[in-house]
């Protein structure tokens, strides 16, 4: 039976939605007519996705934390030994999100219906991704769905952590950056031209330091409409520029070189490479289909490109960890337990020590990112503002000395 989200309107005027099951949309009308709504939408649970032309839908999707905390939730109530169809009835209840609630009565709907899990989580595939539903699949043909859903759980887990590690961390560098920016803007735009204008009521010539301070002052108050309109358009047209595939491939392979965003780029990609291939590894998955997904997980376009071109030696009958050095961008380290777990038979294992190696290593990066960079922006801010004061200062120096 399908799930059908509907928008209906209480005697008293005031909007309800919500997620009912029926035959059809016009059993679920009439169901809500019983309970004295008038429906004003009814439509089928599906997946929401941008259009193709750039528009976008205003329905939230699910984030990354909700995936984490409703597969952790599905897989307590499936090992607890409760029939998947009350687990996701359960997990929907649960749930405060509206939207979670719509796409778990859709899964559960086609659940019902007869079809499988991995079936009924293909029907969103903007909520659920590929890993999610390769691995559920696994799962349920091997008969032990309870444990692969714990794995799937640690991994969602473990990857909203390592994201949200990222994010924290650089909200100082942004928010300080930002801050730095406005005390300029605002030091240019009115402190300057206030203080400026005591010095322009004489006939001497002011300093130069002090003339382009002026200069850049007067540019600022009269055009920060057409700065703010280039840096705009310069990201617009950066972002546009970067869904050419050619293009994105030469700026990510520069980000690789540079010293500290290559590290971390390098990092969290490496990181969310083995995370994902082991997790799939233990789920039995097969090697070539494991590959194919974990380097859909890589958002570095050479990287993926690498592990797309190591899945086509391993099914030639190279060796997984060859395969992966030949391109020189994986780290050494991932590459020698690799290795080690191919030849040891113990790879699920030695991809789960590589992830956790790439994340201690990323965290110790970032930290060390953060350091510097806060530092550095203050020594940055100080310069701006010693630069301003002393153009400011140069006048009344002069004024003092023509006075002695």
């Amino acid at each position: 039976m399908p799930a059908y989200e509907y928008t209906a309107l209480d005697p008293s005027g005031r909007e309800r939605r919500g997620v009912l099951e029926g035959d059809s949309a016009r059993q679920v009308r009439a169901s809500l007519r019983e309970q004295g709504l008038l429906p004003v939408d009814v439509a089928e649970v599906a997946d929401t996705k941008p259009d193709r032309l750039g528009r976008f839908s205003l329905r939230r999707g699910v984030g990354a934390s909700d995936l984490a905390l409703l597969t952790r939730q599905l897989a307590t109530l499936v090992r607890s030994g409760l029939p998947l169809e009350e687990a996701l009835a359960a997990v929907s209840q649960q749930s405060e999100k509206a939207r979670v609630k719509s796409v778990l009565a859709g899964v559960r709907s086609r659940v019902v219906e007869g079809r499988t899990l991995a079936e009924g989580l293909a029907a969103f595939p903007g909520v659920f991704p590929e890993i999610y539903r390769a691995t559920v699949s696994a799962g349920e043909q091997s008969g032990h769905l309870d444990a692969v859903l714990e794995r799937l759980a640690d991994y969602t887990e473990n990857r909203q952590i390592l994201q949200q590690r990222i994010r924290n961390a650089m909200v100082y560098p942004i928010l300080l950056t930002v801050v730095c920016l406005g005390i300029v803007a605002l030091l240019l735009g009115y402190v300057v031209p206030e203080v400026v204008r005591v010095f322009e009521a004489g006939d001497r010539e002011l300093p130069i330091l002090t003339q382009i301070l002026i200069a850049m002052s007067e540019f600022i108050r009269g055009w920060w409409w057409a700065i703010v309109g280039a840096v705009a358009l310069a990201i617009f047209v950066a972002r546009r520029m970067l869904r050419q595939p050619d293009v994105r491939r030469r700026f990510d392979r520069f980000k690789l070189r540079l010293p500290l965003v290559g590290r971390v780029a390098r990092g969290n990609n490496a990181a969310r490479f083995s995370r994902t291939f082991a997790i799939l590894t233990a789920s039995a998955v097969p090697v070539l289909e494991s590959l194919r997904i974990s380097g859909e997980v890589v958002t570095n376009v050479p990287m993926r490109e690498a592990v797309q071109e190591a899945a086509i030696r391993v099914r030639e009958g190279a060796p997984i960890a060859r395969s992966l050095g030949t391109s020189k961008l994986f780290p050494p380290m991932l590459i020698h337990l690799v290795s080690s777990g191919e030849t040891s038979g113990a790879l699920e294992s030695m991809l789960e020590r590589a992830a956790d190696n790439q994340e201690r290593e990323l965290d110790g990066v970032i930290n060390t990112a953060v350091g510097i960079l806060g530092p550095l922006m203050i020594l940055l801010m100080g310069g701006f503002v010693f630069v301003i004061v002393l153009a400011l200062l140069l006048p009344i120096f002069e004024l003092n000395q023509l006075v002695r």
